[in-house]
């Protein structure tokens, strides 16, 4: 297709007639499991009423039945006949239609993250974590990317829950788009609700990064899964700086996010077994090179390990088959395991996220349409045969911890042995134990960007300029954080040779509170100049400093008890509007589940400019201060001396800071 036939497609929005059909669907690309919301008939011909109010009169009584189907068939109406004609991936900005170079970058990043190269389920409009979606039906994308390519610098998009609620006047320092996914009234934040309320069009679950169009692909989380591995290594097992060598680390997922711990183990020096249930997730992932090796056979990969382990090869072998099985094996043959995790996702336990064992893939998605109130228990069943396994190794050495999917949460629920001696569980969140009081409380986060270029030499330059400004970090980093900067500075000078890139020309790295200012202003520099050849867009994962409050999880490591208050996400995306951003977001749920966290993100776009300057250093400055200052008002070390340090690089920061109390004084004054 054309530039011009794209672009005109996109002016367009709905087609001019209804479709015969929609076009073709690729049988290698996965496809969303069936949803279950047990509408009432009411509640189905609302559902119907709710989806025609997108279309054209004279389409309803030839399209009726067909969206009827799909509400009975898939539990949602997706509107499939209306996916677009043209291929679906990131196009350099300039190929988009748009009167705003800032709406531009926005349409870029909704189609990398429909990209099937990148997304889950993209016919369904799921990006990751099998339910985590960009919009609900087609019928919303197409007037959306409408509507952005009309769009000027004085209007703002509108987006509940993916449905564009329109254009609205504003300002250039304004949002090009403001977002929401999920917001409800607390009491009805439950997974029935959820799944309700999906299969009526009027809220959606849009997990983190992509309901809020800045999904990078796995390597989103490389640079984190490779952090929590190394510093893993340091804290349980002592390996301090020679890395993973010869030791095992056994996780299951390769999905969206948990696709990234394989790559992430290499790079750790590890020898890493992910289990995978879904063959078109693990082959995908083997296609693309984030998985070297696959076995069928438990007893074949056990040798595998082992003749791994003992050579000190970094090798990522996938499993095809149930987690369940792999940990009772390995438990049954004694195998020592040094590290090990989870990350199926257990925010959707009942909806596809979680496969139990005894069941084969195809059976298990069977089971959850015709029997889910079996299939839940079959689900409980199993997660409880897991933990045992896994306490079985872990009293035998292995150090296990939750990977914020709601492992523990879910293994809880269902009436396994995970209840702790001295604290909430018996394994720590990852970011309770390494990530809290390592990078977050010192201003370390998921910085992110993508060249809206589309090339490789945009990227590469990009690589080299964050490589810069770290290493002079670096140079005088104080002590408690000069490890951090140094681990950064590894991973951004390999991160081209790592081959991470999967859909946008993007990389993932983690910076401080000044690091993400330095390399943002670098990069304007750079585009102003020349050296980089077209504007860059900004962003970061919400699971951040500031970002995101969620309590089993970014927010496992706050103990003043406010970790179930979600101040912090909010003002976050209130901040960043207020001080520039090109886009926010905030949702409801994402990692550990609906209803259990709330976090929010932003993108921003470089392009040169002394204002785009100006946006960013502002916007940047109060997405990490805001984070340092709430947890150091918990009275997180850390966080206390990081906006210390930041209170004294610039004066017109002020942070109350807590006393702290003597243990005694208390004592005696409840005595």
């Amino acid at each position: 297709m054309s530039v011009e036939a794209f672009q005109e497609a996109i002016r367009r929005g709905l087609p001019a007639e209804l479709p015969e059909s929609g076009p073709p669907m690729d049988p290698d690309v996965d496809r969303a499991p069936t949803r279950t919301p047990s509408l009432t008939p009411a509640e189905e011909r609302l559902a119907l009423r709710n989806a025609l109010r997108y279309l054209p009169r004279e389409w309803h009584a030839a399209y009726a039945p067909e969206l009827a189907r799909e509400l009975r068939e898939d539990g949602h109406i997706y509107m499939r006949r209306l996916r677009p004609t043209y291929p679906m991936y990131a196009r350099p900005i300039g190929d988009y239609p748009a009167k705003s170079r800032q709406a531009a970058a926005i349409q870029l990043m909704v189609q990398n993250n429909l990209d099937p190269a990148v997304a889950q389920h993209p016919y369904e409009l799921v990006t990751y974590g099998g339910n985590g979606s960009v919009f609900q039906n087609w019928a919303q994308y197409l007037l959306a990317m409408k509507l952005l390519s009309e769009m000027t610098d004085e209007q703002t998009l509108v987006l509940y829950s993916g449905h564009p609620l329109g254009l609205f006047p504003s300002h250039p320092d304004a949002p090009r788009v403001v977002l929401t996914n999920g917001m409800m009234v607390p009491e009805h934040s439950t997974l029935p609700e959820l799944e309700r309320l999906n299969a009526l069009g009027v809220t959606q679950y849009g997990q983190m990064t992509a309901g809020s169009f800045m999904y990078i692909g796995p390597q989103g989380i490389v640079h984190g899964t490779t952090i929590t591995l190394l510093n893993a290594g340091r804290k349980y097992l002592g390996t301090g700086e020679a890395g993973l060598r010869g030791k095992v680390f056994v996780t299951s997922g390769l999905g969206g996010m948990s696709g990234a711990q394989a790559k992430a183990a290499v790079i750790a020096g590890a020898v890493c077994v992910v289990a995978e249930i879904n063959p078109a997730a693990l082959y995908k992932r083997h296609a693309q090179g984030w998985v070297q090796e696959v076995e069928t056979d438990l007893d074949k990969a056990l040798v595998r390990i082992e003749r791994a382990r003992k050579s000190g090869e970094a090798l990522s072998l996938g499993v095809l088959g149930n987690i369940v099985d792999l940990w009772e094996r390995l438990a049954s043959a004694g195998v020592p395991i040094d590290l090990g995790s989870d990350q199926t996702s257990l925010h959707n336990p009942f909806g596809g996220g979680y496969y139990p064992v005894g069941l084969s893939f195809e059976d298990g998605r069977r089971a959850m349409h015709d029997d889910p109130d079996g299939f839940r228990e079959r689900v409980y069943a199993s997660l409880r045969r897991q933990v045992a396994a896994i306490n079985t190794l872990s009293d035998a050495g292995m150090a296990f911890w939750d990977y914020g999917n709601a492992f523990l949460v879910q293994a809880r629920d269902a009436g396994a042995d995970v209840e702790g001696t001295g604290r909430e569980f018996r394994y720590p969140s990852y970011v309770e134990d390494i990530m809290g009081p390592i990078c977050f409380d010192y201003g370390f986060g998921p910085f992110r960007w993508v060249c809206t270029s589309g090339t490789r030499e945009d990227l590469r330059e990009t690589d080299a300029i964050a490589a810069r400004v770290i290493e002079h970090q670096a140079e005088n980093a104080p002590e408690d954080v000069r490890q951090q900067m140094l681990d950064n500075l590894r991973w951004i000078r390999a991160a081209e040779e790592n081959a991470m890139v999967v859909g946008s020309q993007a990389r993932i790295l983690y910076a401080d509170h000044e690091g993400r200012r330095a390399i943002a202003k670098a990069f304007n520099d750079a585009i102003a100049s020349g050296r980089l050849s077209a504007p860059v867009v900004l962003g970061r994962d919400h699971h951040d400093v500031s970002g995101t409050d969620s309590p089993w999880r970014e927010t496992a490591n706050i103990y003043d008890g406010s970790r179930f208050c979600a101040d912090m996400a909010v003002h976050n995306v209130v901040g960043d509007a207020m001080r520039g951003a090109t886009w926010v977001s905030l949702h409801n749920g994402g990692g550990v589940g609906w209803g259990k966290v709330m976090n929010g993100g932003f993108g921003m776009l470089l392009d040169g400019t002394t204002d785009a300057r100006r946006r960013a250093d502002s916007m940047l400055d109060w997405d990490v201060a805001n984070g340092l200052a709430r947890r150091a008002w918990a009275r997180n070390e850390g966080a206390e001396i990081a906006v210390s340090r930041a209170m004294g690089a610039d004066t017109r920061l002020k942070v109350t800071l807590p006393v702290h109390a003597d243990d005694d004084v208390i004592e005696r004054a409840l005595r």
